[in-house]
């Protein structure tokens, strides 16, 4: 048993490691070979941050562990509010910013929405996984227009996490994406092989598996970064940063497993876990929108989603059955 552990362990921190090496390497070479930094925020720095949560996806649903792939991406969603934001709102409130409450907030709710209804049949079919696909290609089109036509011209977070990433020569640009790459698909290989031996060894599912440690593990980028910005005071990236990840957890790791193998799953996994990724977004939603109330999460209010989320893996770990 030791043996899976480290490797999930070793896993995790290679995993973690190289998607930042990826992510830098990726966005020098585009810039490098003169990219637009439109394109560049639309397509390294959106969708590379949650290259980690794909390739993991991929290589479960490949390897014919679906229900991981699908427990990853909803359990992360759950750790992302719950966790990162309940915790993060208990150091420092946390503020919506103007751009969340008018543009990434009712993409999550939508998002959300359209989720639960393509998952009401227990299937995730390949043409739901296009559907997801389809909202992500609009949402990108959209972040485009708010460009007016400037190759130029991104969005502020996306210009600061741009600034953020260092800008290498292009030999090193050119290494450090090939490595990047190297590491993270043999990282998401090795932690699908951890995960299952795990499960096999614990006595559960490979969706309890994916929805408690592999989105844990997942989640612990955002989690270190959201803290980090709150102790420096810049509480008002916080919430954007996870609800861009949420959005894409939805619209492209979980379209993964439904393009590739269509899987099937139970009720409990739709009305426990899809239910819950459901009631911790429209709690979200209401710290965001009540009437009466400024637009932030209260230490309160992140106490509640934080003993929602301990909870909520109260209730699976009941389903842990130790040989």
């Amino acid at each position: 048993m030791w043996v899976p552990l480290l490797a999930l362990i070793f896993g995790f921190l290679t995993l973690i490691w190289s998607a930042d090496r990826f992510l830098s390497g990726a966005a020098s070479t585009a810039l490098n070979l003169g990219v637009p930094k439109l394109l560049i925020g639309l397509t390294v720095v959106s969708l590379g941050t949650s290259t980690p949560e794909i390739l993991v996806a991929i290589a479960a649903a490949i390897d014919g562990n679906a229900l991981m792939a699908i427990g990853n991406a909803i359990g992360s969603n759950i750790a992302n509010i719950g966790l990162v934001l309940g915790l993060t709102a208990m150091v420092a409130p946390l503020p919506f910013s103007k751009g969340v409450l008018r543009r990434e907030l009712p993409w999550l709710l939508l998002a959300t929405f359209v989720t639960m209804v393509l998952m009401f049949d227990l299937e995730l079919s390949r043409i739901d996984g296009l559907i997801l696909f389809g909202g992500l290609a609009y949402i990108l089109y959209r972040l485009a227009r708010q460009g007016g036509g400037n190759p130029d011209a991104l969005p502020e977070e996306m210009e600061e996490e741009l600034q953020e990433l260092p800008q290498l020569g292009s030999r090193q640009a050119w290494f450090w994406l090939g490595i990047g790459l190297i590491v993270m698909l043999a990282s998401a290989q090795l932690l699908v092989w951890a995960a299952t031996e795990i499960a096999l060894w614990l006595g559960v599912s490979q969706l309890i598996i994916g929805l408690t440690v592999i989105a844990v593990g997942t989640s612990l980028p955002e989690l270190a970064t959201t803290l980090g910005a709150a102790i420096k005071g810049q509480n008002e990236i916080a919430i954007g940063n996870v609800v861009g990840s949420n959005i894409l957890n939805l619209l492209a790791v979980l379209a993964v497993p439904a393009l590739i193998s269509a899987p099937l799953f139970d009720n409990v996994a739709f009305w426990r876990d899809a239910g819950m990724m459901l009631a911790l977004t429209l709690a979200l939603a209401l710290f965001a929108y009540a009437i009466g109330s400024r637009p932030v999460i209260t230490r309160f209010e992140g106490a509640v989603i934080l003993c929602g989320w301990i909870g909520y893996n109260y209730v699976l770990f009941q389903h842990i059955s130790l040989p």
